[in-house]
C-alpha cells in the first residue's frame, strides 16, 4: 500500500511509487503494467491507478503498446544520447541566465556544499549528495525566472534520475562530478555566464561519456 503525506491525492502518491520503482530499474523496460494488478499490488481503487499510470505515459516512461498493453519504456543508448542533446541546449542556457540573474549568496552557498561533499557509491553520502543537486537545480530553476524554460526542464529531469542509476555506482565519476557540480555553481556565484555555460558543458560531456561506457559494461556482461 502506498502511503503520502496529508491532503496528497492517492493518484500522486501511486505516481511518485511507481515513478521511483521505474527511476531506479526495480520495473524495468519491457515490463507490463496492469491496471488491475497494479491497483491490487498498491492497495487502491482502479481510478487513481489509471490517473497515476496517464502521467508516466504522458512523461515517456510507459508506453502504451495496445489497448490492453502497457509497459515501461525502454531506455538505451541511443536514448541517453537523446537525452544529453536535449539538456546541453537547455542547462547550458540555464546556467548562463543564472549567472546573470541569480543571487550570488545562494550559490556561493551551494557550492561550498559541493566541495565539503565526498559522496560515496552505495552508501547514504550518495544520497546526500543527490539531494544537493536536487537543491541545486531548484535554485538554478529560481534564478533563471522563465517559466517556460523550467517546464522544459522537468521531463528532462524526470528521464535523468534513470541515466544517473547507470553510472551511480563509480566512485570516481561521483567524485569528478561533485568538482564539475563546485565549478559550475562557483562561477554562477561569481556571475560569470560563460564560464558557467562552459563547466555544465564539460559535466554533461564526462557525464554522458560514462553512463555509455556503463551501458557498453553491462551490454558486454550480458552477452558473455
Amino acid at each position: 500500500m502506498v502511503t503520502g503525506t496529508s491532503g496528497e491525492r492517492t493518484s500522486d502518491r501511486v505516481y511518485r511509487a511507481l515513478l521511483e520503482q521505474i527511476q531506479t530499474g526495480a520495473l524495468r523496460p519491457g515490463t507490463v503494467i496492469g491496471e488491475v494488478e497494479q491497483s491490487q499490488r498498491w492497495g487502491v481503487s482502479r481510478t487513481p491507478m489509471r490517473e497515476a499510470i496517464g502521467r508516466l505515459i504522458a512523461d515517456g516512461l510507459l508506453t502504451q503498446q495496445s489497448a490492453r498493453v502497457i509497459t515501461v519504456s525502454g531506455f538505451d543508448a541511443a536514448d541517453v544520447r537523446a537525452l544529453f542533446e536535449t539538456r546541453r541546449a537547455l542547462e547550458e542556457t540555464a546556467a548562463r541566465l543564472a549567472a546573470v540573474r541569480g543571487d550570488p549568496t545562494v550559490f556561493a552557498e551551494i557550492a561550498a556544499a559541493f566541495e565539503a561533499a565526498h559522496p560515496d557509491a552505495g552508501t547514504s553520502s550518495a544520497d546526500d549528495y543527490y539531494a544537493l543537486i536536487a537543491r541545486f537545480d531548484a535554485a538554478i530553476d529560481a534564478a533563471v525566472a522563465n517559466a517556460y524554460l523550467v517546464q522544459a526542464l522537468r521531463p528532462v529531469r524526470t528521464h535523468l534520475a534513470r541515466a544517473r542509476g547507470l553510472a551511480r555506482d563509480h566512485h570516481a565519476r561521483l567524485r569528478a562530478s561533485v568538482a564539475e557540480h563546485a565549478l559550475i555553481a562557483r562561477a554562477i556565484a561569481d556571475g560569470d555566464p560563460e564560464l558557467a555555460a562552459h563547466a555544465t558543458h564539460v559535466h554533461l560531456h564526462r557525464a554522458l561519456a560514462s553512463i555509455l561506457t556503463s551501458i557498453a559494461d553491462s551490454e558486454e556482461r550480458a552477452t558473455a
